[in-house]
């Protein structure tokens, strides 16, 4: 995608030896800084800290992570099984980072079998290498086609729309491509109907309490010039009554076999409002996002606890011509604070998943149906 007219992705292997680059999120959207990664303590604190975030970001940044794990495997002249048991533990540290997103979990394990298949330490370390540039290169593929396929809603919804009126669309947290290494997930679809001329307007929760809705999502849709209104979160509901909203798309961090789709916090609700008012509620993800041994999402997928520092402690600029960030308390000074990061929508909640292979149901059987090799 591009900022300010240059084309980027979240995650990239820089031309100097053992490094890698990303943007850095916390930044955004007062300044645009990019980072430098060199080891894998620095991935893992740029995951645990959330330099990057969303599922697919964080999947691509392990496997770069892994890469860099392997050159210090090298480095410390490791070769063989000892190669793979240091291997496998710098991995299991980057797991440790975030529990819920699928992704990380999915990037590492990955890289251990192929790395574990080579020979000589430097097969390994290039093998690591070209494993990082091929799951960054499949993400933004896979994302790419969520949008092409997810097109198709609004087209759909343009014969009950007059020429120059908006298809509607809301959504939860951030899904775009700063959430993936390119396109979005949820935002691809978004990206897509605007591209083709298609009239769009996205209502962006500002998802507290990291507000990547305001913070991210918004910066994102006025970067590429698709129509958005920042809202509360607890906007929506009212929204929808009104028939302001008629598409409700989210991302996800971990969606079972079974279609129960773990997101940011506040997602479930939104379901239950689309689910009352009879519009339709589409989560977006490529299949990497897909746990395949998890059948019960409320009951089996580990749900994040952060820091309460997150919600009692808000920063932002005091105004415009402020050029750092300042940090205030919006809580009342003792009082404990629970601070979840994600929660389970049901199956039963949700209308479809869009795919990198197409739109289906979020059932067991039809998301099988889909990838009949798992």
């Amino acid at each position: 995608m591009l900022v300010d007219g240059t084309p980027y992705r979240t995650v990239w292997l820089e031309e100097a030896p053992q490094t890698v680059g990303i943007i850095d999120q916390r930044k955004l959207p007062f300044a645009f800084e990019t980072l430098e990664l060199t080891s894998t303590e620095d991935a893992a604190r740029a995951i645990l800290e959330m330099y990057v975030r969303g599922a697919g970001c964080i999947g691509a940044v392990a496997a770069h992570g892994m890469y860099l794990a392997a050159e210090e495997c090298r480095a410390a002249g490791l070769s063989g099984t000892a190669f793979d048991e240091a291997f496998a533990a710098k991995g299991k540290q980057l797991c440790e980072t975030r529990p819920t997103a699928v992704n990380l979990e999915w990037a590492v394990k990955r890289q251990i079998v192929a790395v574990t298949e080579a020979g000589e330490a430097a097969a390994k370390v290039q093998i690591a290498r070209e494993l990082a540039q091929l799951v960054a290169d499949e993400d933004a593929e896979w994302c790419r086609r969520i949008g092409q396929h997810g097109r198709s809603l609004f087209e759909g919804l343009l014969s009950g729309k007059s020429e120059k009126t908006p298809i509607n669309v809301l959504t939860h947290c951030n899904a775009g491509w700063l959430a993936f290494v390119d396109h979005g997930s949820a935002t691809a679809p978004i990206y897509a109907a605007h591209d083709a001329g298609i009239p769009v307007h996205v209502w962006v929760d500002e998802t507290r309490p990291r507000n990547q809705g305001a913070r991210l999502t918004a910066w994102e849709l006025g970067q590429h010039g698709v129509p958005h209104t920042v809202i509360p979160d607890n906007t929506g509901g009212h929204l929808m009554q009104n028939g302001m909203v008629d598409l409700v798309i989210t991302g996800t961090d971990r969606t079972t076999h079974t279609g129960d789709v773990a997101n940011k916090i506040g997602t479930y609700l939104k379901a239950l409002a689309a689910h009352d008012n009879h519009i339709p509620f589409y989560v977006a993800l490529p299949s990497s996002t897909i746990d395949w041994e998890t059948g019960d999402g409320i009951k089996d997928i580990p749900i994040e606890q952060r820091r309460g520092e997150e919600v009692s402690v808000m920063s932002g600029l005091l105004n415009d011509s402020e050029a750092e960030e300042s940090e205030i308390l919006v809580v009342s000074p003792g009082s404990p604070v629970a601070n979840y990061a994600f929660d389970v929508t049901p199956s039963r909640l949700v209308t479809g998943l869009i795919t990198e292979r197409g739109i289906c149901e979020a059932t067991e059987s039809a998301i099988h149906t889909l990838f009949p090799e798992k």
